[in-house]
């Protein structure tokens, strides 16, 4: 007996409520408090993947078979890093350019 291929819009679906979840569960255990906006954030995410199967309208801000658009997705990473980092904002660490070193010549 042969399986249907598995429906790519659930799996994206699944894949972002459990993202959500984690997210959630990571800033419960390190205690972090997230801020009322990021709260809302998350919860009305949440309501809209489960309800529409995704949490965008608009095509042209996400993938096709994708749940979150491609801010909603940075935007989640940045609430994860937040509680990851218990609370703590870390900032951007950039290393300096580096001179090249000519290259050797006889002349």
């Amino acid at each position: 007996m042969k399986r249907a291929p598995p429906d790519r819009k659930e799996q994206a679906k699944r894949a972002a409520l459990n993202a959500l979840k984690r997210v959630r569960r990571q800033a419960d255990r390190a205690d972090v408090k997230l801020s009322d906006w990021e709260g809302e954030f998350l919860g009305s995410i949440e309501e809209r993947v489960k309800t529409y199967g995704r949490a965008f309208g608009d095509p042209e801000k996400g993938a096709a078979g994708e749940a979150l658009s491609a801010l909603q997705a940075v935007k989640l990473k940045e609430i994860a890093a937040k509680a990851k980092a218990k609370g703590e904002k870390k900032e951007l660490q950039r290393r300096p350019f580096k001179r090249r070193a000519k290259p050797y010549s006889e002349d």
